[in-house]
């Protein structure tokens, strides 16, 4: 199996590069094959340029970062996501990577109605989303209305053809205690085994 891993967070200090970490280390041990990205490293550029824009018109990808991405997503048999929610929505960063990667023509293509999409990524078998946050689960959903299901995995993922996408929200993180946060440190290495 092969695993892309997209990580975005700017931190090194923080609980999600603990989440990384755990994850790499769960899949070393297993020997699952990881293609790991990370956005702030590779210094990824989130901005739809008019030129993107043009490009998504056209079905054809122009950045030369996200095809690199594209073509990488088209090797993966399971894709996994790890970021922050920030103000109840994902970073910057990680909305360009799916404005820009997540793209018609490349990971995915229209129906001939237009009104359904097909995924081109065949080999790809299951997508898992890793996100921290400080809002409690219930609050995030009822109060806030559950941004990232609906926009990320309803309105991305699954619209687009992905299969199998799963969403491990860790909710109130810097209130939770070490032994909660070692719990899914422990959950999240296993994910990949």
């Amino acid at each position: 199996m092969k695993t892309v891993v997209v990580y975005c967070h700017p931190y090194e200090g923080s609980y999600c590069h603990a989440l990384l970490e755990s994850l790499l280390k769960g899949a070393s041990k297993s020997g699952e094959e990881v293609d790991f990205i990370d956005l702030y490293k590779d210094n990824f550029n989130p901005v739809m340029s008019g030129r993107d824009l043009l490009g998504f018109v056209k079905h054809q990808s122009v950045d030369e970062q996200a095809i690199d991405y594209e073509e990488r997503l088209k090797k993966a048999d399971r894709l996994v996501l790890i970021f922050p929610i920030w103000w109840e929505l994902m970073p910057a960063m990680m909305k360009g990577f799916i404005d820009k990667v997540i793209f018609p023509g490349s990971t995915y293509k229209y129906t001939k109605s237009g009104l359904g999409m097909i995924s081109l990524l065949p080999n790809l078998q299951s997508t898992t989303v890793i996100t921290t946050m400080n809002t409690p689960k219930l609050m995030y959903k009822f109060k806030f209305g559950n941004a990232v299901k609906k926009a990320l995995l309803l309105g991305s993922f699954k619209k687009s053809g992905f299969k199998n996408v799963k969403w491990v929200s860790l909710n109130m993180v810097k209130m939770s205690s070490k032994g909660k946060r070692q719990k899914w440190l422990d959950k999240v290495g296993n994910i990949l085994a």
